[in-house]
């Protein structure tokens, strides 16, 4: 909308808002439909707004990667829509799928008798296959990995769509490690090749790229819940339809997008370019973990706290949905707040006010608890898309390597923070799990006065 509107921001920002508004109302609308109707009908509304994304935005420019004119490193330095809106289209269905996994935790935990410790190593399973990414990104600095993220969300799908009958916890094990593969190939190659396409608004490129992932995680958990109620636990295989139908719409849509800079394979030797990280990785850590208490507490275990608080299954995931939908919002606003205002500035101030609000989410009950959902969200979720632009911009020979490196960091840390509040659950309880959460995020804001500032360096062709 930027490059089809020229000299008219304030108007792009304005129909943004309206359309970010609108949006947040698909997953009511899914599930009142799935309701009134059934799930087939809200899944072929789901669909027709995938297909409708994937072939109506505009075929993204190209001509940057021919040549090194003037001309095409204008176009590098440009924002380029079309390609940046189908990896986000892509990355939303897939995450559809993985964000089953939350809200059949309590599902889980009663047919299969697992305590909260067990079904947080659920997650590890998902997630270990992350410490593969600085390998996929390696490679991906060097050859066009571009049909790994192509295959992933059909992949992901039919794992994640399985689940639902699974006979025992080794067979939930195996699926979620399929998936986790899956993931890790998705999030450390997609990333990049979003960057690429987001010349100098990288803060803003990412914020698409995570707004995709929190839509998926915002629909997904509306989508599973319903098939449980409408169809059981053995109708859930048919969800994996979707996941079939991105992948040959990302095959078509992607097939001659460009996934790397020109640059590719003159890159630093990946031994010299890890220890050219440490001085960002030192403290990254810290705030990483700091932040992953606060955002898996209510992204893994919000369904099971509102649960055991009286809610029933279906107002407890539609509740994790609302957490999204602010997530949403929040992604796409700090990413490209960030490229104004410094990345530093926006992650001090996320990381300040998401716990304040939680303490003031469990100090209250009932529907007063709804608007703190949508402010959590969109404070505690807005901060993946600046750190992600942080570190590409940091290491601009190696962007695949470093988007690796920090996206395993990311998921390997989030397995193991998992297990140990789900531990903290099982012994004191989750009300006092997610209290320590907020205090443990209060403590890394000292981390981000250490991370180096902003920088730009220079278009990827």
């Amino acid at each position: 909308m930027y490059s089809a509107m020229p000299g008219q921001s304030g108007m792009v920002m304005t129909v943004g808002n309206v359309f970010g508004l609108v949006g947040g109302l698909i997953p009511l609308g899914l599930g009142l439909v799935a309701e009134r109707f059934d799930l087939m009908a809200a899944m072929w509304l789901l669909l027709l707004g995938a297909v409708a994304l994937l072939v109506g935005v505009p075929k993204a420019q190209r001509g940057c990667i021919m040549s090194i004119t003037a001309t095409q490193t204008t176009e590098a330095e440009r924002f380029q829509t079309g390609g940046v809106l189908t990896i986000t289209a892509g990355h939303a269905v897939h995450d559809t799928y993985t964000a089953f996994l939350a809200p059949l935790l309590p599902v889980f935990i009663a047919n299969l008798a697992l305590s909260k410790t067990e079904a947080g190593v659920l997650t590890v399973f998902m997630q270990g296959p992350s410490l593969l990414q600085p390998f996929i990104g390696h490679l991906a600095d060097r050859i066009s990995l571009r049909y790994l993220v192509i295959i992933a969300p059909a992949l992901t799908g039919a794992m994640m769509s399985l689940l639902g009958v699974a006979p025992g916890y080794g067979v939930l094990a195996l699926l979620l490690v399929v998936t986790g593969l899956s993931s890790a190939s998705l999030h450390a190659v997609a990333p990049v090749i979003a960057g690429n396409l987001s010349g100098r608004s990288l803060g803003r490129g990412m914020g698409f790229w995570m707004v995709g992932g929190e839509l998926g995680r915002t629909l997904g958990p509306i989508v599973i819940v319903s098939a449980v109620r409408l169809l059981g636990l053995g109708g859930t295989p048919w969800l994996m339809i979707g996941g079939f139908l991105a992948s040959v719409l990302l095959y078509v849509r992607l097939k001659d997008v460009p996934t790397q800079p020109v640059n590719a394979g003159q890159g630093l030797p990946w031994r010299q370019a890890l220890r050219g990280m440490g001085s960002l990785l030192l403290p990254l850590v810290g705030i990483i973990v700091a932040r992953l208490f606060m955002t898996r507490s209510l992204t893994t275990y919000l369904p099971t706290f509102l649960s055991e608080e009286g809610a029933d299954l279906w107002l407890a995931g539609a509740s994790l949905s609302l957490l999204e939908i602010g997530g949403m919002a929040g992604a796409l606003l700090g990413g490209a707040i960030s490229d104004r205002l410094g990345r530093r500035l926006v992650l001090f101030v996320s990381m300040l006010t998401a716990p304040l609000l939680l303490f003031v989410f469990l100090r209250i009950e009932g529907w007063l608890q709804l608007p703190l959902l949508l402010l959590m969200g969109f404070t505690a979720l807005s901060v993946t898309p600046v750190v992600m632009a942080l570190v590409q911009e940091s290491f601009p020979d190696n962007r695949a390597l470093a988007n690796g490196v920090y996206m395993s960091l990311s998921f390997v840390l989030s397995s193991v923070v998992v297990v140990v509040l789900g531990a903290m659950g099982d012994l004191f309880g989750l009300r006092l799990a997610f209290t320590a959460s907020a205090v443990i995020t209060l403590l890394g804001l000292p981390l981000v006065l250490l991370l180096p500032g902003q920088r730009y360096s220079g278009p990827v062709h």
